[in-house]
């Protein structure tokens, strides 16, 4: 028996939709966190709202991630039993560890509670994306009939009567 075949090209598809989506999250969170909260989350609060240019490697790397999730996707979905549900558990670490990073550095508390969220929203987003793209692009691997099966008969019926 086969994995389940994918649609490489519905998949990376939904994987450049998401990548849009996370580079405009991040660009957005930056935003919100420096120009409503006056928070620096990733350049200090002397380069205004829309920071310095490290509000675009931000968006960029948020771009990059959702591009490397949905290869681990892909991967996963050719190699392993059950891809989507390893797929939720490598997300769900990963989203854990780029929340809790932004605590173990310098910075104010706000500062960090502030990229914690940004990273937390962006790891959701990510996984909750590309696990939908993986929805509509993995079929399940079909099994192989058997060749004395009456084709007519009742799926439903008891084989024990």
């Amino acid at each position: 028996m086969t994995g389940p075949s994918v649609n490489a090209g519905r998949l990376w598809a939904g994987g450049l939709a998401t990548a849009l989506v996370a580079a405009l999250i991040a660009v957005a969170g930056v935003l919100v966190a420096r120009g409503l909260f006056d928070v620096a989350v990733l350049a200090p609060k002397g380069e205004g709202a829309w920071g310095d240019a490290s509000t675009a490697w931000y968006a960029g790397g948020a771009a990059l991630a959702a591009l490397v999730a949905t290869a681990l996707m892909h991967l996963l979905a050719r190699y392993t039993p059950r891809p989507r549900r390893f797929f939720g558990w490598i997300m769900s670490l990963a989203t854990l560890v780029v929340t809790v990073a932004p605590f173990t550095a310098g910075g104010s508390t706000a500062e960090k509670v502030a990229t914690g969220l940004l990273n937390l929203v962006l790891g959701v987003a990510i996984g909750s994306l590309v696990a939908g793209s993986a929805g509509a692009a993995l079929r399940p691997a079909p099994s192989s009939p058997d060749p004395y099966a009456d084709p007519y008969a009742d799926p439903y019926a008891d084989p024990y009567r």
